[in-house]
């Protein structure tokens, strides 16, 4: 697994499979969330056996998808509030980690600036500059 931590509650990954979510639940994970829609690509796991596999590993599953860079108000809201509510880490996930990454910096749940949330994907390895210009419109 290619796990990115974003902070001490967060972390973005590209896709897991469900036998990697006893190692995220032995690494301290609570919850994980999935932002692909289920069977966006053929050989995607389906969100079924994630999800069972997840609740087997004790932790809490998410759905929280987005596809071709939309990224609705709803699913950002849904996002924040995951964020907000999770037990303790939370790892997100998608095909790449970039679109869970570009909704942590969307939902802004630690209420960081332009800079600071930039700053946040960079260090992870993503470049979400693309969205500089709204986030500060």
């Amino acid at each position: 697994m290619d796990i990115r931590r974003v902070d001490e509650s967060f972390a973005v990954a590209p896709q897991v499979h469900a036998s990697d979510m006893q190692a995220l639940a032995d690494a301290g994970f609570t919850d994980v969330m999935c932002n692909r829609p289920d069977g966006e690509e053929p050989g995607q796991p389906p969100l079924a056996e994630l999800r069972a596999a997840a609740e087997a590993a004790g932790l809490a599953f998410h759905h929280v998808p987005v596809t071709g860079g939309a990224f609705p108000e709803h699913a950002v809201s849904d996002f924040a509030r995951l964020r907000h509510d999770a037990k303790g880490p939370l790892l997100a996930y998608c095909r790449s980690g970039t679109r869970s990454m570009t909704l942590e910096t969307l939902a802004n749940p630690d209420g960081l600036s332009v800079d600071e949330r930039m700053e946040r994907a960079e260090a992870a390895g993503y470049d979400l500059s693309s969205l500089r210009g709204y986030l500060e419109g």
